[in-house]
This record gives structure tokens, C-alpha cells and sequence, in this order.
């Protein structure tokens, strides 16, 4: 299949009601009448040869070559920006998008400069449009290593080969409650690692096993992808279970949660940027690379205490 002008139409409006999960969002997004898309996705299919989709009143629903049509139209689409990109990067230009994945509920992580970071992004290349998508931990990496992503902030134990990695700063975990659990107004010296055992605990799905006490045989009763439902969870009474410090601590200040045994249960996440080791990304991604040293140096001068280093490592799993 040669791909023409009118294909990549097409496949933008497939793009767009995949992400819309049917026609009636794509409308909105596209601007155009929902017999149109209908038009456009009969045209693609018939360009194919094969069905993308199931609809009807069941509702909207992609078929197994659907799925993989939209993954190589997803790569394709990347891949033409990169090259317009690399065109204006030719011509002295920085423009096109610049694609960055990071983690759940780290907006209110002080030590988190992404903030910042973008703001002097901003300043080096306005003319590019920045792309912030939140994904689950363990797609990140292979999600930047397939060059969906330029690059991603987050924390995992495991390695993807092909990736560099900076550390960009630490994130401490505790473990909690919440002011409705049984255990809520009890001591410390009460939560005994017998007793930890037999309370319902909340587990976050992508932790194969908690770094905080790996030898409590926690009694799993609820499993979340996010932190944000966990908060929900443990904020309850219901459950116990690990959460970042600084999510917490707005809870913990109002008296609807409190920490358990802080002085010896907890765990360090390490976050940093990952990129690609092919160097996939041009001028864009060394643009952000810049901002990122000048916003997290600049940080550093001013607080120069704080555990937050700046350095490139490359890992192998």
C-alpha cells in the first residue's frame, strides 16, 4: 500500500475516533458530521481490505487488525513529525511537539520540576508544542524505547535496553491509614508486623513486591494501577497501604489519615528522565534536555541541601 495525501486524512479520523471511542466524540474533535466519519472510515477499510472496527448498538468496538492498524498509524504519524522537525531543525527551526510521559499524581511533589522545566522549555523553543500524557508505570519505557514518546519521567525497578536514564530526584513512600480504620488511634507499638499481616492492605499492581517490609505477608484485599484510587481506598478506613509522603501529607495535617510506624516502614522511589539511547528526537528533545539541566541545576543552587542529582546513567536490565 503506497500511502497518499487522502490515506493520511483517513487514517487521522480512524486516530480520532479510536482515541473518542466512537463517532460522536470524534465529531466534536474534527469538526465534521458523524455520516462524514462514517464515509471516511468505510473508505479506509475498503482501502485496506479488511474491517477496522465493530459499531453498531452495541457500540464501538476495534477488531484485533484494527488495534494494529491504529498502532502503525500512531508510528507513522510520529514519524512524520520527527521528519518536519528535522526539517525546520535544518533551517535554524525548532519546531513540531515534543511528546513526554510521566507518572500519576506527582503535580504536588515539590521536589517534581517539571513544572519549571517547561516553563524554560517554553523559553528556548516556543514555537514547539509540548504533549504531557500520564500512562501507567510500566509503559513508559517501551512506550519512549518505540519512540511513541520522545521521553518519560517515572520510577520502575525493571530496565529497558536502549534507554538512558537520568536521576532527577527521590520520592518517599509510608504506609498509612485512614481515620475510619480500627487501628486508627492506636500506638505504633500496636501495629506489630503480626498484626500488619492481618489487616486488609491495598496493593498497587505494578509492584511485584513492596519495597517498604518485604517480609510482611501482606493480606491483599484491594489492587489499584494509580495512586490517586489508592488514596480513595486507604482514606476509607477500609485499608492500609503505601502512598508518597507528599500526597499524604494534606491528609495526615487534616487528622483524616495518619502514618504507621514512619521511623522504620517505608521505601525510596528513585524518578528519572528516560530517553533514548538512538538519540531518536533531534533537536527538540536536546532543547528540553537543556531546559531540564538549567531547571534542576538552578533549583539545586537554590536549595542546595536537597538530595535532588542531576546525572546520566545509562542501565542495562
Amino acid at each position: 500500500m503506497r500511502v497518499s495525501g487522502s490515506d493520511l486524512r483517513l487514517l487521522q479520523v480512524f486516530d480520532a475516533v479510536v482515541r473518542g471511542g466512537g463517532y460522536v466524540a470524534a465529531e466534536a474533535e474534527l469538526n465534521i458530521g458523524q455520516s462524514t466519519i462514517s464515509n471516511h472510515m468505510t473508505a479506509l477499510e475498503e482501502r485496506l481490505g479488511f474491517s477496522l472496527c465493530q459499531r453498531g448498538r452495541s457500540g464501538f468496538r476495534l477488531t484485533e487488525r484494527g488495534h494494529a492498524v491504529h498502532e502503525a498509524s500512531r508510528r507513522l504519524g510520529h514519524a512524520l513529525q520527527e521528519f518536519s522537525a528535522d526539517i525546520a531543525a535544518l533551517k535554524g527551526e525548532l519546531r513540531g511537539e515534543l511528546r513526554i510521559a510521566l507518572l500519576d499524581c506527582v503535580a504536588d511533589d515539590p521536589s517534581n520540576r517539571l513544572a519549571e522545566t517547561v516553563a524554560e522549555f517554553g523559553r528556548i523553543a516556543p514555537d514547539v508544542r509540548v504533549v504531557l500524557v500520564q500512562e501507567r508505570p510500566q509503559d513508559i519505557q517501551p512506550k519512549v524505547a518505540e519512540g511513541i514518546y520522545h521521553c518519560g519521567i517515572g520510577s520502575h525497578r525493571s530496565r529497558v535496553d536502549g534507554i538512558d536514564y537520568r536521576l532527577l530526584y527521590e520520592e518517599r513512600h509510608g504506609l498509612y491509614c485512614g481515620e475510619g480504620h480500627p487501628f486508627f488511634a492506636r500506638a505504633d507499638a500496636d501495629f506489630t508486623d503480626a498484626v500488619l499481616e492481618d489487616l486488609p492492605y491495598v496493593h498497587r499492581g505494578y509492584w511485584r513486591e513492596e519495597d517498604g517490609m518485604r517480609h510482611i505477608r501482606w493480606r491483599i484485599e484491594a489492587t489499584v494501577q494509580q495512586i490517586e484510587p489508592e488514596l480513595i481506598l486507604i482514606r476509607s478506613g477500609r485499608y492500609i497501604g503505601f502512598l508518597p509522603h507528599h500526597t499524604a501529607h494534606a491528609e495526615v495535617e487534616a487528622g483524616r489519615m495518619r502514618p504507621i510506624r514512619p521511623d522504620d516502614i517505608g521505601y525510596i522511589c528513585q524518578f528519572e528522565l528516560y530517553t533514548p539511547r538512538s538519540g531518536r528526537g533531534g533537536d527538540v528533545l536536546s532543547a528540553f534536555l537543556e531546559a531540564v539541566r538549567r531547571s534542576w541545576h538552578e533549583a539545586e543552587a537554590r536549595s542546595p541541601t536537597q538530595r535532588t542529582p542531576m546525572r546520566s546513567r545509562t542501565l542495562r536490565p
